[in-house]
């Protein structure tokens, strides 16, 4: 399938109503750049143009056209990147593609399996990747960080690598402050003192003890006490 296709396609399975909302909730993407194709629908899009390469048609061409047009198609990009199952192929194209990448939407939905099956090997990619200084490249290794080392592979050196960004911009604060709320409920214990010592910036500091309220992984008591540490702003 050509690039020209693929553009053709999505617009195909376009739904204006969905394109409104996307330019409410992705505010940093241009509006005339929203085709407005939903999640599902790119998910197979992409398992689609995945399956034929398979079969010796080549993604190249698209992979390599960047910057794209339209979020509908670094969206799909993402998706297709996903499905990747050799590691050193993924890492290479996740590289490439990251900066490129301006929008939460896009940086959180890709989340390539292979990772998942060889974490150690990724490590060395996300040091690198969160100390990038790009908005977005931080976030997606902060993502990764969350997604594949808060289990039994857990060490304090990873949320160190979280709490030691400084920045001023809200989509990596606000990952920030995802990636300690989602720590608190798998490892509360070794989390709980960067808060209790004050490590995390305020913003982040209050951010974090406010979506772990929110969550249902967090008991009441542990709740309770969260909300005991929040700093008031002078």
């Amino acid at each position: 399938m050509t690039n020209r296709e693929i553009t053709n396609r999505l617009f195909e399975l376009r739904d204006e109503g969905y394109a409104k909302m996307q330019e409410k909730i992705i505010p940093t993407v241009d509006p005339e750049r929203i085709i407005g194709v939903r999640t599902p629908e790119l998910r197979a899009l992409a398992k689609e143009l995945v399956n034929g390469r398979k079969q010796g048609e080549s993604l190249d061409g698209f992979l390599k056209e960047l910057p794209h047009r339209y979020f509908d198609e670094d969206q799909l990009h993402a998706f297709i990147i996903s499905l990747e199952k050799d590691f050193d192929v993924c890492v290479a194209e996740v590289e490439t593609f990251l900066p490129y990448v301006d929008n939460w939407a896009t940086c959180d939905q890709m989340s390539p399996k292979v990772f998942k099956k060889q974490p150690e090997r990724l490590l060395p990619y996300i040091t690198r990747w969160i100390g990038s200084g790009d908005t977005y490249t931080v976030r997606f290794a902060m993502g990764m960080l969350m997604e594949h080392f808060l289990g039994d592979n857990f060490n304090t050196g990873y949320a160190d690598l979280v709490a030691g960004v400084r920045s001023e911009e809200y989509y990596v604060n606000m990952m920030a402050a995802w990636y300690f709320a989602t720590a608190l409920a798998k490892q509360y214990e070794s989390v709980l003192p960067y808060l209790t010592e004050r490590r995390l910036p305020v913003w982040t500091h209050n951010k974090t003890i406010q979506k772990a309220v929110e969550s249902y992984r967090i008991t009441p008591e542990q709740k309770e006490y969260l909300r005991t540490l929040r700093i008031k702003k002078a």
